[in-house]
């Protein structure tokens, strides 16, 4: 069973779970979500069974209180620091949407924490077009509409189909969303918005595989290719596009974990 904790540093606290009891570390950064992936530890566990034997896993969530003005940089900074307090290096990233944001700050920031990194439907530049969504929730938020927010959310995330086997299921969970999460994304989806790392890319040293998703209506498929681009060159560097999954294909996706163990266990 996942085991919950908390790290403690001079200047903040962040939530986490483990489970695995591999000797080596596997570190997930989740993406901005509505609620915290603190209670979906059990579902998180489940999914990434097949890492349980070679790996230790992490999975970290944002630093608490989230404050105004916190940028996809302060929330890498803040994961190093949290991973350092752990004892944890050389480490084995797996960060989707706004957690690959974070996992590409860490990589050119502290790469003696990350040994391989895999991105999943992210951006290493938001540009304006493609602000539409995040900002749509973002509006929602601000104004409180619980339900149409992780609605909408689920709409967007998932493939048509199953997002309409979940959602009543979103529609369930909406009234538990309190004021303070809702604060919370909106400051979180705001640090999304304002992210951009493309010229920062050729920092990174250590390997890298971007997997994206042709049909993806929150960052598009262009994220993924400019990513492609700036790390081409990297060695290691590996890229493959899924078609048909969403932008969650990292929930989707009958072979995306297998992906990422296989790239993590490549010589």
């Amino acid at each position: 069973m996942a085991e919950p904790g908390v790290v403690r540093t001079g200047g903040f606290e962040m939530e986490y779970f483990k489970f695995g009891s591999g000797s080596r570390t596997f570190v997930i950064l989740p993406g901005l979500s509505v609620q915290s992936v603190m209670g979906a530890a059990p579902a998180v566990e489940e999914g990434y069974a097949l890492m349980k034997d070679g790996f230790t896993t992490y999975v970290f969530d944002r630093r608490r209180p989230v404050p105004e003005g916190y940028s996809v940089s302060g929330m890498a900074d803040d994961t190093a620091a949290a991973m350092k307090e752990l004892g944890l290096k050389d480490t084995y990233i797996f960060g989707a949407s706004q957690g690959g944001m974070i996992a590409m700050v860490m990589a050119i920031r502290y790469p003696e924490l990350v040994k391989k990194v895999v991105l999943g439907s992210t951006s290493a530049h938001v540009r304006e077009d493609q602000r539409a969504v995040i900002d749509r929730w973002t509006e929602l938020a601000r104004q409180k509409k619980r339900e149409e927010l992780y609605l909408d959310f689920g709409r967007e995330i998932y493939p048509p189909e199953v997002f309409e086997q979940c959602r009543e299921s979103f529609a369930a969970a909406a009234p538990s969303v309190t004021d303070e999460e809702l604060e919370r994304f909106v400051i979180m989806a705001k640090a999304a918005a304002d992210f951009n790392v493309a010229d920062d890319l050729g920092r990174i040293s250590c390997p890298v595989l971007a997997l994206g998703v042709y049909e993806d209506p929150v960052l598009d498929s262009d994220a993924t290719m400019e990513i492609a681009e700036n790390l081409d060159s990297t060695p290691g560097f590996a890229l493959y596009m899924y078609k048909g999954y969403g932008h969650a294909a990292f929930d989707t996706a009958p072979d995306y974990r297998k992906r990422i163990l296989d790239f993590f266990m490549k010589d």
